[in-house]
């Protein structure tokens, strides 16, 4: 009996060890797991095909061009260092035709072309005129019939000069007059060589195959 008595104690015994709190017991309580001590703050593991986070990028203002108030630059541009600056008695109308037909100064030679992209001599003086409703023969010999023939000396800026050129026996060339220096005669033309540029009568090639001058406008031009 004795013997039974110490068996039940001894089971008693441990039973209590084993209802004793341990610090093995699973916490499931986020505030509990605080208080032990033991909890930490989980750490996110990326997916294999996770693409990286991209930081959301804030919009950057776009610039505003102040507006600029765009004003068509007159025919005549009297500050220009253009071929009639000399010719103060030369009428705001030629003026405004001479510096015209400035704008195509370079432009290279093409035979019957009339734009920037190329042009011969009557298509550069045809252009020119029919900017200011002006219409003209295409061919530098229809050109040549038509208006007044002049004098030598009474040649004025805005009149054209003719030529007989590479030993033609009949007008085949033209050019605008731009400016007068004397007995000096300034003119634009095209040329095959060079395109459009500035001649000189004083030049000897020139001085040789010139024909004659007319004057197509009008007197109420001048």
């Amino acid at each position: 009996m004795q013997k039974l008595k110490f068996i039940s104690f001894f089971t008693f015994l441990i039973l209590l060890v084993s209802c004793k709190p341990t610090n093995s017991v699973i916490v499931t309580n986020k505030d509990e797991a605080i208080k032990k001590g033991i909890y930490s703050t989980p750490v996110a593991h990326k997916k294999p095909n996770d693409k990286p986070s991209q930081k959301a990028v804030k919009p950057v203002a776009e610039t505003t061009k102040k507006d600029k108030t765009v004003t068509k630059k007159s025919v005549l541009n009297e500050s220009d260092n253009t071929v009639y600056t000399d010719n103060s008695n030369v009428s705001y109308y030629v003026k405004q035709l001479i510096n015209k037909a400035m704008q195509y100064n370079g432009v290279r030679y093409r035979g019957g072309g009339t734009t920037t992209e190329g042009m011969d001599c009557s298509g550069l003086v045809t252009t020119v005129f029919k900017s200011y409703d002006i219409s003209l023969p295409r061919s530098s010999f229809d050109m040549a019939k038509v208006g007044k023939k002049l004098n030598r000396n009474d040649i004025q800026v805005g009149d054209l000069v003719f030529f007989k050129t590479n030993g033609k026996k009949v007008i085949n060339h033209v050019g605008l007059v731009t400016e007068i220096k004397d007995d000096e005669i300034i003119f634009i033309h095209s040329t095959t060589q060079r395109g459009v540029i500035l001649s000189s009568t004083k030049e000897p090639y020139y001085q040789r195959t010139f024909a004659q001058a007319n004057r197509v406008l009008s007197e109420d031009y001048f």
